[in-house]
Parts: C-alpha cells; structure tokens; sequence
C-alpha cells in the first residue's frame, strides 16, 4: 500500500508499505480522508516532542471497514467510521481514572507501535471505533478528532459563568473552539487571528468581535465588549511570544486560561497579573473518550461544519497539502488530503 512519511525536515516522501496485519480485536480500515492537523506540521517541521522522521503522518481519519478480527462484535465490513487515535496503557494511575489522553504508556499512531494515518490502509482496535451518520460525508467525519479537541478545552474549565470567551488565535482548532463555545451557551465569543479569512470565518460561525492583534489593542477591546469586567475565559490556540500575556490580560479576575496549543518553545510570560487577579491556569492534552464521544454526536447529529475544509490534495501531492498549511497559502483553515 502506499503510505506518506516524513523523512526529513519539511521533505515528504510517497513510499509502499505492508498493508497492516490485524489482531483478533482490530479492523482494517480502507482509508477515504484524512486531516493535517498542526501536530503533523511539528513533524514536518521537526519540533515534534516525540515523532521523529522517517514517520507516518496523521492521526484524522475516516474510511470504511473492510476486514474484521474474529473478536470483534460491534462493527462489520462495510461499516463507515472514524477513530479516537490512542490507546492507554490500561495499568497507569490515569487509565484507571478514564485519563487515556494522560497515559504514561500511551499509543498513538505515527509511532514504533501504530502506524499513521496517512496510508492506503489503516488497522484500529474496535473499542477506538465511532460509526458516520449515512449523511455524514467522510471530510465531516474526519473533523471529529479535532472537534474533540475543542471540546475537550472548554471542558477542562471549571468556571460557571458564560457571558465571555475569548479565543486567541482562529485556525482549525480555534475555530472549533468557538463552534463548542457557541453551543455551550457563551454569550459573547471574540477571536483574534492575524489573517482577514480567519476573523471572516470567526464572525461567520457566531463571533460578536474577530480581531487583528497586529493592528488593535485586543485587552482594550475585551475591556470594552464586558463592561470593564474582562472575559471569563481565554483559550490560547496559537503561540504568538506574548500570547500567554495576553491572555491573563484579558481575564477577569478569578478567571481561567486554557492552552491547548502545542507551544514547542520558550516564550516570556508576565505572571503578576495572574497572581493578582488569581486567575487559573489549565492544560488541554487532546481529549478524553468522553470528548470524542460527544465530538461524534455534535457531527453525527447535524452539526454544520462544511466551510472549515478549504483545501483538498490527493495522498501523493501531501508534500504540497503541508506546504500549504505550514506557509498558509491561499486561505486555509483545514487541509483534507483524500486517499480513496
């Protein structure tokens, strides 16, 4: 089968690979459609905390079953799906807690244990497994992972109120963040982002304010849409060097700052605001079962998502669907790469 790798710093490769062979647990799945999120970009870029080239890229998927181990019970060939892309230990302190996403001893594609997601065919224990909706196209189907990922982020926050979220940065992620915002009952969303597509985007999906941080002065405008109060709640979806800043900045006191970018190197943080105001601070580590179960029935559901795919390349052009996120060519928010 084919398969696309990372084989060295911003340089793919289209090599054969053995079609995966499958436990007694497992299924093999033909794969249609998968995502590139911004983690497979620190592999392509190198700053991956622990994929290394030559690798296997992704992690998103959708596809349909076309062999089945002779454990499985669930779930037949011909069956549409998605998958929830690690597996824990079952042993750690956090497994037994339900915290897959916390495992010590976690599996997740890309690595020496499991392949990517960027092949022909993928092999996936049934217990990861989630059925499309007939009316669920594979591209929407393949936006649960991430969208598990946003509601995982609000999730993880612990404050009651919901009159305020701000959204620092409106890429893939922070653009879903405002998706599960928007449903959790956030009176007023504001998102900043750098490109004038993104802020569009950011207003079209329910954002009362989208704004440039280049050129306003994002507290000063927070301030101004609470009445002075500041936001309930920051989500920091990009790793500008003062974006941690300007998150504490822009959050009331008592108050919480959740990050789930993957912010792979130092950057300063002037922490006596957040002393002062005794905000919180949270990290948000992909998403727990739970998040992608509820992901799945957003999207299963209805969820109107269509205009987040605005890119689509075939599996040997994936050198080029990178380069495109990576440089933001064109207006990008997600990439989808098609293999069937």
């Amino acid at each position: 089968m084919k398969a696309a790798l990372v084989t060295d710093k911003e340089k793919v490769e289209i090599r054969e690979m053995d079609v995966p062979a499958i436990k007694d647990d497992e299924v093999l799945i033909e794969v249609r459609t998968v995502g590139v999120c911004g983690s497979d970009l620190h592999l392509f870029k190198g700053t991956h905390a622990f994929r290394k080239p030559p690798c296997v890229l992704g992690h998103e998927i959708a596809g349909d079953i076309v062999k089945v181990g002779s454990k499985v019970t669930k779930f037949a060939v011909g069956d549409r799906v998605t998958v929830e892309p690690h597996l824990g230990c079952g042993e750690c302190e956090f497994c037994k807690k339900d915290l897959t996403n916390i495992c010590l001893h976690k599996s997740a594609p890309g690595t020496a244990t499991w392949t990517g997601t960027f092949v022909e065919y993928f092999n996936a224990p049934e217990k990861t497994l989630y059925k499309l909706a007939d009316a669920i196209s594979y591209e929407q189907g393949t936006l649960i992972e991430p969208l598990a990922v946003a509601v995982h982020a609000l999730s993880r926050s612990t404050i009651k109120e919901r009159d305020c979220v701000v959204i620092l940065g409106a890429g893939t992620i922070g653009l879903l963040c405002l998706v599960v915002a928007r449903e959790m009952g956030f009176k007023t969303i504001i998102c900043t982002d750098t490109a004038p597509f993104n802020r569009e985007m950011a207003k079209s999906y329910g954002a009362a304010a989208a704004l440039d941080p280049l050129a306003e002065d994002v507290e000063a405008k927070v301030k101004e849409l609470t009445g002075g109060r500041g936001a309930d709640l920051a989500i920091v979806c990009a790793g500008a060097p003062n974006i941690l800043s300007q998150a504490s900045a822009c959050v009331r006191k008592r108050g919480e700052i959740g990050i789930v970018a993957m912010i792979t190197r130092d950057i300063p943080f002037y922490c006596y605001g957040m002393v002062f105001n005794e905000q919180t601070m949270y990290g948000a580590m992909t998403y727990e079962t739970k998040d992608f179960v509820k992901a799945a029935e957003m999207i299963n559901g209805g969820l109107e998502l269509k205009g987040f795919v605005t890119q689509h390349f075939p599996l040997d052009q994936t050198q080029e669907a990178l380069d495109t996120l990576l440089y933001k060519k064109g207006n990008v928010v997600k990439v989808i790469v098609t293999v069937k």
